[in-house]
């Protein structure tokens, strides 16, 4: 008889499965600031363009397509035929979808941040960012279940644009190092300045909500004028155009104190593209003005809200950044460029 004990084992490697490849990956990679950025733009194209499918729904009146929320109807999570014209449920239930892509890229951008051991400001960018999300998606659905009246779909809008302000921030200051040291590069004179055109930005918006929640664009087509803003709309419009021009003229300031200053070409370029945006912006205005608001310019009107509002941003950010910094770093980050050069000599060593 043989003893088996005495049987040579033969080595088995098995191979990991993808629940591990998935983990060690997330573990162990590091994506590079130019990965790191792509994600960011990614967010920040996303936080954009979910309010231009709200105005898309809106608009078309779609806002009651899904008339309760989680569930799109009562017992269905998903739309119902006879319940609501097909083409509004549609444009609901997509627009509702769209949230989870947003909170996907938000979600990237958390990971991105911890996988390159980015400095605690970014972290805190992209959590703000999958936060705001959450808390917009409740404010969503009070916004329905209160009959999209006027102020409830404005409270809706006005955090889209705070984040899309956070994505522009958390996009611009990727690419400046973590061993840098936060300095002023431009003058206290202009920062304030840029402050104070912001705060002029937010009124704009404010206002400008207030101009929709007075006019025909309840968001359903049952609402009608119930549950408007009860004030003349061209009086309305009037305070939002004058609001806009006094956002004009403290850019403007800036702008001109940009090249008096001698500011870095590439501040006064960023300069220009926000002035020209907001030429776009107001040339969109003027002609909703006088054409009536013809309802497929409101998701032009909306979509360069957040260009502009994005664009104010990176300006905003030139103030202060972080400088004296090591350029050479891949991943924006000392201990992320050391976690980098670990997984690649272990790459290696396969």
């Amino acid at each position: 008889m043989t003893d088996s004990s005495s049987t040579p084992q033969t080595a088995m490697t098995s191979k990991p499965g993808p629940f591990n490849r998935l983990r060690s990956f997330f573990r162990d990679a590091v994506p590079t600031i130019k990965q790191q950025r792509i994600i960011a733009l990614i967010l920040l194209l996303c936080q954009g363009g979910i309010t231009v499918s709200g105005s898309i729904v809106r608009v078309t009146g779609s806002g009651l397509g899904c008339e309760t929320w989680p569930n799109c109807h009562e017992g269905s999570l998903v739309p119902v035929p006879g319940a609501a014209p097909w083409i509004h449920q549609v444009i609901e239930f997509g627009n509702r979808l769209l949230t989870f892509v947003v909170a996907a890229a938000a979600v990237a951008a958390i990971l991105a941040m911890y996988m390159a051991k980015r400095r605690f400001e970014l972290k805190v960018y992209a959590w703000i960012s999958l936060a705001g999300i959450v808390v917009q998606a409740v404010i969503g659905a009070i916004s329905v279940f209160l009959d999209l009246r006027w102020w409830a779909v404005a409270i809706h809008f006005l955090p889209s644009m705070v984040l899309v302000w956070i994505a522009a921030l958390l996009y611009t200051r990727i690419k400046e190092a973590d061993d840098g040291t936060r300095t002023p590069a431009l003058s206290s004179n202009i920062r304030y300045l840029a402050i104070v055109a912001a705060v002029a930005l937010s009124v704009v918006l404010m206002t400008g909500t207030m101009v929709t929640g007075s006019g025909v664009h309840a968001g359903d087509a049952g609402v009608g004028m119930e549950g408007r803003l009860d004030i003349d709309t061209r009086v309305m419009a009037y305070i939002h155009a004058g609001s806009m021009y006094v956002y004009v003229i403290f850019t403007v300031i800036v702008q001109v104190l940009l090249y008096r200053k001698n500011a870095p070409q590439v501040v006064k370029k960023s300069g220009w593209v926000l002035i020209a945006c907001i030429i776009v912006q107001w040339a969109i205005g003027v002609f909703q003005f006088y054409m009536g608001v013809p309802r497929w310019t409101i998701p032009f009107h909306i979509g360069m809200s957040s260009v502009v509002t994005a664009f104010t941003a990176l300006l905003y950010a030139r103030g202060i950044v972080y400088s004296g910094g090591t350029q050479s770093l891949d991943s924006g980050s000392p201990e992320g460029d050391i976690k980098l050069e670990k997984r690649q000599k272990a790459l290696a060593a396969r």
